[in-house]
């Protein structure tokens, strides 16, 4: 069963606003004015995504003045989806590997007809 933590950042993950608010972060810090820009969305919907990517610690938030910056948190990506895919990586290479040997099992000997 996965990790409520897991759960979280693939729900958080789940909607497309908020995979472009973190690949709008991807480029570096933004201000919570510069990420709802371009967006066709009120600021209080904007203000709930960027609290559900904090609370799933897809982003980190600090205070500069009366402004919130937001910050990409690369570490819990790579702890969740990047684990997460590399189970499945795994899983595949090991089914292909399966797949391999059953194959070359089944192939009659070489040079015998």
């Amino acid at each position: 069963m996965p990790a409520p933590r897991t759960d979280l950042c693939f729900h958080a993950l789940g909607d497309g606003v908020r995979r472009t608010i973190l690949d709008r972060l991807s480029a570096g810090e933004l201000s919570a004015g510069a990420i709802a820009e371009g967006f066709d969305i009120s600021w209080p919907a904007v203000s709930r995504h960027l609290r559900l990517l904090k609370e799933a610690r897809l982003v980190e938030e600090r205070r500069e003045g009366r402004q919130r910056i937001y910050a990409l948190n690369r570490g819990t990506l790579q702890q969740t989806v990047g684990h997460w895919v590399a189970l499945f990586d795994a899983r595949w290479a090991d089914n292909l590997r399966s797949l391999k040997d059953h194959v070359e099992r089944s192939q009659p000997p070489r040079g015998r007809p």
